[in-house]
């Protein structure tokens, strides 16, 4: 009976021990397929979000374009809208060698603008205008607006489709948009002529002229030492900016000469030795005017064929409530409008560098006289341009204001030191021996005669 119930324990053990291992093995295999449900890529998770009020999405900025690029960065005002359009092909192997299969268009759109026609459409830019020149509304007909303003902006677009594939060359929208009307003007009675421009202000410091100003003040990256305004040089001072020209030339005609320089290069550096030559046989007879000290506006290539605006002639620059009298002295390019000596951009904004314009708005006002150029030009006679800019203007009807009178700020050359005379040595008196005696705080001695000694 003992050894019966004894069997029947371990057999109940047994069982009860078979069935807790069954259940543990059906416990793992269970956590096992769950778990690798968890982690299945094949099985998408469906999790119920409940609906609410849209958020509305913040606006679209352009995408930024980093990285070494050839485009570059689009620092230049440019708005940029990108987009991927996907096309059905074939095969990838055919698509592949297709090269209209990945294309990128590039496509800018540009509004071409309207130029100013009115006396109040003027007004908008200087109110004051018409205070200044109350004979502005008289000159204005239905026909005034120049020719050159259609061709300005067609020289604009004809550029920027020249260099669409570079977008680091593209003018900025502040370029593109720096004209904001040119004008054809003639007084009804005088029969006086005048080009007017509404422009921003870029500065212009070039020039140079070793007659006036012997030391050279050119600080800009793109200096110049000459205008298109120049005269036959008048002494033997040196241009200053003859040593630079020729250290530059050693320097290309060593790296000329070196076996390792490539033969692009070398092309290079012939055409640089070439250009400098001419610019310093250029230096050496003429001068020119000077940015920093002789008031002058700079036109753009080509309205002097449309308007006759050429170098030498007269003409004002208006900006607020003040006229500045002015000639052209220079020619800048042919896309580009609204430039001034750094003379004029200091008068009008102390912060004016050659890099930093004194008016980035287009409020400045430009007034050019065609025709008024005096030959032969010459170092420029202040007085003698505000007088003249004085009858000019009267001639379309007067100013509002007193023109502003410019002073010369170049110093005056140092007169040369004379050469001191020598003094006569006066003879002694017989019998006397000459000493000097020099008399107390007396700079120059005189000679006293001294007896001479007694046998």
């Amino acid at each position: 009976m003992a050894r019966f119930r004894l069997r029947t324990l371990r057999r109940l053990a047994f069982f009860l021990f078979l069935a807790a291992l069954t259940a543990i093995v059906v416990r793992w295999i269970s956590l096992e397929r769950w778990h690798r449900t968890q982690i299945a890529l094949d099985a998408p998770i469906v999790v119920e979000i409940p609906e609410r009020s849209p958020t509305p999405a913040p606006p679209a900025r352009p995408p930024v374009i980093t990285g070494r690029l050839e485009t570059a960065r689009l620092f230049s005002g440019i708005t940029v809208q990108a987009a991927v359009e996907p096309i059905p092909g074939g095969a990838a192997s055919d698509e592949r060698a297709d090269p209209q299969s990945y294309v990128l268009e590039l496509k800018l759109r540009a509004r071409v603008p309207e130029p100013n026609k009115t006396v109040e459409e003027l007004a908008r830019v200087n109110p004051e205008l018409p205070r200044l020149l109350p004979g502005l509304a008289a000159m204005l007909t239905p026909d005034s607006v120049s020719p050159f303003f259609k061709d300005l902006y067609e020289t604009k677009l004809k550029n920027l489709r020249q260099d669409l594939g570079r977008l680091d060359q593209l003018l900025s929208r502040h370029n593109f948009y720096d004209c904001q009307t040119v004008l054809q003007l003639r007084h009804p009675e005088t029969k006086r002529r005048a080009v007017l421009l509404q422009a921003d202000m870029d500065v212009d410091a070039d020039g140079s002229d070793a007659d006036r100003l012997p030391a050279g003040s050119g600080t800009s990256p793109n200096f110049q030492p000459v205008t298109s305004y120049r005269w036959p040089k008048k002494s033997a001072l040196p241009n200053p900016y003859i040593v630079p020209a020729e250290e530059r030339i050693q320097r290309y005609e060593t790296e000329l000469a070196a076996k390792t320089t490539a033969a692009e290069r070398k092309r290079e550096l012939r055409s640089a030795i070439s250009s400098l030559r001419d610019e310093i046989g250029t230096l050496k007879k003429f001068s020119f005017l000077i940015g920093a000290t002789d008031p002058f506006i700079v036109l753009p290539i080509g309205l002097g064929r449309a308007d006759g605006g050429k170098v030498g002639d007269y003409a004002l620059v208006i900006f607020a409530d003040r006229i500045f009298p002015a000639m052209v002295g220079d020619v800048g390019p042919a896309d580009k409008a609204g430039e001034a000596s750094l003379r004029i951009a200091k008068e009008i904004n102390q912060i004016a560098t050659p890099i930093n314009r004194p008016v980035s708005d287009l409020k400045v006002t430009y007034l050019v006289f065609p025709g008024t150029a005096e030959t032969p030009f010459g170092p420029p006679d202040l007085e003698k341009m505000q007088a003249r800019c004085e009858e000019l203007v009267k001639e379309i009807g007067g100013a509002g204001v007193p023109l502003h009178h410019w002073e010369n700020i170049i110093p005056p050359l140092p007169s040369p030191t004379p050469t001191p005379t020598p003094a006569p040595t006066p003879s002694a008196t017989p019998g006397a021996s000459a000493t000097t005696s020099p008399a107390p705080g007396f700079a120059f001695p005189l000679l006293s005669p001294t007896p001479s000694p007694k046998p």
